[in-house]
């Protein structure tokens, strides 16, 4: 691939980019990445702080979450084991081709982010749409992040507090409104004012180690299963051969990493596209071995009765799985901050740049709006999350929007940079790219359509 930078798209700089305004998507970044300020530096240079070994954990990271809980009613929905596999297999060809050519326009572009590379190589509506959709994806992740803690809650309370029979409804205390509102009120919302988040970077590793663990929960309950758990029916085959496509908002949900890799490609010691390709493959095959070792011992567990969210098909008094429910409510309190952030960032980054004003002239709105948009944002993902109780149907619609950032983005900036090319004759190799960029954009807009009609249309209306 060339690397040539002077016929990228210039559109990007129509609307007098501040550098200060860009801090607000800066840390769109995993927490544990560091990188050196874009002024001042140079591509190669070796001024980043991260190696390859510990790119590859933070991009496991970053693919890593509480998105594995939905895998095993993926496989359920794709029509068995071998089905789920293969549709993975398929799909993570093109998920490493994105992570590739993210690297490859961020050098192009010198820009280190990865809605700055799609405004640089793509210009001002793309870049524009990237945004919006990131503030949506991350709106709907947070709302996602809620209902799973109201998930485990409701499984943590059922095992400590036993009530006789005759009693004919629960307690006030133990409704699961109120336990999601109490939990957000004194825990997430606090962590989501701050300015900053850097404090949240020791957490991270925190989320990991709980995420694996709940992985060899699920993987030794299929081993040694409890007597109780006896699956009804194990699907072998698809019911229909749409019925496969029902699972690829799940799998983009699981794999999306997109977002946080182009700020630890550059923050590499060495940031090459070439090094960067083994990188993100060997930590897609890491993420690949949970996703999948969750999925197929949770599906066999279960079978086809197997929860949206795997954790509630368990018993409320197994204390291993307790202990699994625990390590997630942790994840997801360290991640709904997180989220937040990166979508507030993009909204006040487009606000600025709307309105012409400089963070320097900004600094007392700045605090008071912060303020109003955090408890805006924070409000209106708690009230979708208590009248949602289903995960299934929020992963639906965010995973067809992941779709965007895995296939429709990577392939527009594939497109418009190997376009930007001033060749005299263009090879075969040239041909091919585009080419490639092309597929990824119509397979990343039908997996955003087909996910995103047959969530209106089926799981929003039943």
């Amino acid at each position: 691939m060339a690397q040539g930078t002077g016929s990228i798209n210039s559109d990007y700089k129509d609307w007098e980019w501040n550098t200060d305004a860009g801090e607000r998507a800066r840390l769109l970044q995993s927490p544990s990445v560091e990188t050196v300020p874009k002024s001042g530096e140079s591509q190669g240079n070796g001024l980043g702080a991260t190696s390859a070994l510990g790119a590859v954990f933070i991009v496991v990271n970053a693919a890593l979450g509480a998105g594995l809980l939905n895998f095993p009613a993926a496989f359920s929905m794709a029509g068995g084991v071998a089905a789920g596999i293969a549709l993975q297999m398929c799909m993570l060809i093109f998920i490493i081709g994105g992570l590739v050519i993210l690297a490859y326009c961020s050098q192009a572009s010198n820009e280190r982010t990865y809605q700055e590379v799609v405004w640089a190589v793509c210009g001002k509506v793309p870049g524009v749409l990237c945004e919006v959709a990131i503030a949506v994806y991350t709106f709907g992740t947070c709302i996602a992040f809620l209902i799973i803690i109201g998930d485990q809650e409701d499984k943590i309370i059922a095992a400590l507090v036993t009530e006789p029979e005759e009693a004919g409804s629960s307690r006030w205390y133990t409704d699961r409104k109120f336990t999601i509102s109490i939990t957000a009120f004194l825990l997430i919302l606090p962590l989501s004012i701050p300015k900053e988040i850097g404090f949240q970077k020791y957490a991270s590793s925190l989320s990991v180690i709980g995420t694996w663990y709940v992985t060899a929960v699920i993987i030794i309950k299929y081993i040694w299963p409890d007597k109780e758990l006896v699956p009804v029916e194990i699907p072998t085959s698809p019911s229909t051969w749409t019925a496969v496509f029902n699972a690829m908002p799940t799998i983009c949900f699981g794999f999306q990493c997109h977002v946080s890799s182009v700020p630890v490609f550059n923050s590499m010691k060495q940031p090459e596209v070439k090094t960067w390709g083994t990188v993100v493959t060997a930590a897609m095959v890491i993420a690949l071995f949970v996703y999948t070792g969750t999925g197929v011992c949770g599906f066999l567990t279960f079978g086809a009765s197997v929860e949206q969210d795997i954790l509630l098909s368990y018993p409320s008094n197994d204390i291993p799985v307790a202990l699994a429910r625990a390590f997630i409510i942790l994840c997801v309190l360290t991640s709904y901050p997180i989220l937040h952030f990166c979508g507030r960032a993009v909204l006040e980054g487009l606000w600025l740049r709307y309105t012409g004003v400089t963070v320097e002239e900004d600094v007392v709105r700045e605090r008071r709006r912060r303020l109003l948009q955090t408890i805006s944002w924070f409000l209106l993902t708690l009230l979708l999350a208590l009248f949602i109780p289903d995960i299934g149907k929020v992963i639906s619609v965010i995973g067809g929007l992941a779709a965007c950032f895995i296939f429709v983005f990577p392939g527009l900036c594939l497109i418009q940079a190997k376009l930007s090319e001033i060749q005299e004759t263009r090879a075969i190799s040239w041909w091919a790219q585009v080419s490639y960029g092309v597929f990824m954009v119509t397979l990343g807009a039908f997996i955003f359509g087909q996910t995103t009609a047959n969530a209106i249309f089926v799981d929003l209306t039943a």
